[in-house]
Formats: structure tokens, sequence, C-alpha cells
């Protein structure tokens, strides 16, 4: 009986409904241009978002529509929390009502200007903002504020 439980047990995330929950990780200038680098060969909207980020909060949805949309064209859409650690659970809890995939992170900075400088010297850390690489893993465009969607999908476009 206990290895019918145990079974059970093991079989039950193959048979649950909804969404896995996601965890922020954590991620510092290094691990940014990291993950640049793991997404050469696809077109990457980095999106830097806050929780208490009216603007965002409107505009992440959107944007889960949007990648859900084109993922199937070579386009990765990654969610960067500018929320502060101690806001994790909550910047959690608020991706995966909205469907967000996996992985998902949270800015981690020891200092915010060196961050915000090494993601693009013009951008001044106001959010939400949006970056957007070429397949080579080159930055060609930014939209800081809240953004179109279809100016977004646009710009897109024209790297695929």
């Amino acid at each position: 009986m206990l290895k019918r439980v145990i079974a059970f047990a093991f079989c039950l995330p193959l048979f649950a409904t909804g969404p896995l929950p996601i965890t922020l990780v954590p991620v510092d200038e290094a691990g940014f241009q990291k993950l640049v680098n793991s997404h050469k060969g696809k077109v990457a909207v980095y999106d830097f978002w806050a929780t208490w980020c009216a603007p965002c909060r409107a505009e992440l949805p959107q944007l889960v529509k949007l990648g859900a949309k084109l993922r199937s064209q070579g386009v990765e859409v990654i969610t960067i929390s500018a929320d502060e650690p101690e806001q994790k659970a909550a910047a959690e809890k608020f991706i995966q009502k909205f469907g967000v995939r996996g992985p998902a992170y949270l800015k981690q900075a020891a200092d915010d200007d060196h961050f915000i400088n090494a993601i693009d010297p013009k951008w001044s850390g106001a959010l939400p903002a949006l970056f957007v690489y070429d397949k080579s893993g080159h930055k060609v465009r930014s939209f800081i504020g809240e953004t179109d969607m279809a100016a977004l999908e646009a710009a897109i476009h024209k790297l695929l």
C-alpha cells in the first residue's frame, strides 16, 4: 500500500492543473549578460518591471500574450523584476497570476546605478522598460515607460 501512495505522490505533478509555481532567480549585471548570450539565435525581449509600478502591472499580461503569440517564431520574452528582495514572494505571486512562463528573474544588484548602466547607459532606471535584442544578441531597441504593444510587435517582426 505504501508503494502505491508513494507512486501516486510522484505522479501528482503530472496531473496537476494550472501552471507550476515560478521562482524568481536572482540576476546581477554579469548574469544579465549571460542571459543575453544564452538567447542568441532568438529575438529576445527583456522586460524590467515591478509590482509597485502601475504601468508594469497593466503591461505584463499583454507581454505574456505577445510572447505566446510569437514564441513559435523564435521570440522569447524574459521578465526581470526590479522589486526589492523582500518583495520576491509578492512578485512571484504576481507573475503566477498572469501565467508568465519561466524562467523569470529578480534584479539583484549591489549598486543599482551600475546595474542600470550595464543594461543601457541611456536608461534612467524608469519602469517599465523593454529591451529588444536581435538573434545575434545585440540590443536594437528600447521602450521606456508604457509601451504600445503594436509598436513592440512591429519592432520584433523587423528582426524575424
